[in-house]
């Protein structure tokens, strides 16, 4: 086991990752793919959803044509939107109306896509690069690396990492944002047919 000292470093450069590892990064276009220049990997953004969702004081609204689990998945993101961003915030296993005090990148994902009916229990980001299918979904993206997890979801990035002007709140929490993201670093998966 860890000694304390050890624990709180790797808890501050885990903290670190998350917060940094997508707050860097440029606004992107919806279809636009960007290489990563080093001969790497290439960004894929989502595609446009068949009727994109709305943005109303912070919480999202499902469009009528979304399919149920897509809304239950939106509903589920919109209870915790505004919590406060908590290191492993997020990953006990679910209980039926129980919120955590806070959540961590993946620990928000992971309560959307619970939400949805997507996920049993709450993964980290790592192992959401395996989850799903590869690739962009129809409506529904997660965008996961080691260190930092976020998701689109009708059009709309929820993540836990934001510095953009269209995302209401503290810089840190899960919340909905306009504003895609790109970087050859994370990897798109999404629920089969979704």
């Amino acid at each position: 086991m860890p000694s304390p000292s050890r624990t709180r470093l790797l808890h501050a450069a885990l903290t670190l990752a998350c917060l940094t590892g997508v707050a860097t990064l440029a606004p992107v276009a919806s279809a636009e793919v960007v290489s990563a220049g080093g001969g790497g990997a290439t960004f894929t953004p989502p595609p446009p959803p068949p009727e994109k969702a709305t943005l109303v004081n912070g919480r999202l609204i499902a469009p009528a044509s979304a399919p149920v689990r897509v809304a239950r998945a939106i509903e589920a993101a919109n209870r915790i939107v505004e919590k406060p961003y908590i290191y492993g915030g997020g990953h006990k296993l679910y209980k039926k109306g129980a919120l955590d005090a806070g959540y961590d990148c993946s620990g928000a994902v992971s309560y959307a896509l619970y939400g949805g009916r997507f996920l049993r229990s709450p993964l980290p980001s790592g192992a959401l690069m395996d989850w799903g299918e590869e690739g962009p979904g129809q409506w529904i993206t997660v965008y996961a690396h080691g260190g930092h997890a976020y998701v689109v979801i009708a059009g709309f990035r929820f993540d836990t990492s934001m510095r953009d002007a269209d995302a209401p709140g503290p810089g840190t929490g899960p919340r909905w944002s306009k504003t895609l993201r790109r970087s050859s670093a994370f990897v798109a998966r999404h629920p089969a047919g979704y």
